[in-house]
């Protein structure tokens, strides 16, 4: 694996930990594709830090527990604002 690579899964990795973001928020503040990250995190983290992987593999488990509420909010916001 390319030292840069390698440095991007790992900074990724600690972003969504202390940030407790999300994938793409994960890839835009990175400026790659939504697939490079989860890429990063569900394959390259396993394999370069186990302990890190589980870590983040709690936050994405629970924001995909939560996708639906938030979209919920997104459409709530959308017709508030048009009011």
């Amino acid at each position: 694996m390319r030292e840069y690579v390698r440095r991007r899964t790992l900074e990724m990795a600690m972003l969504v930990i202390s940030r407790r973001c999300t994938v793409r928020q994960a890839a835009k503040v990175f400026c790659v594709s939504k697939s490079t990250a989860h890429k990063d995190l569900s394959e390259r983290l396993a394999l370069l830090d186990e302990a890190l992987y589980d870590k983040v593999q709690r936050v994405l488990r629970n924001n995909w527990e939560e996708r639906y509420l938030r979209g919920g909010c997104a459409t709530r916001r959308k017709y508030l604002e048009k009011q």
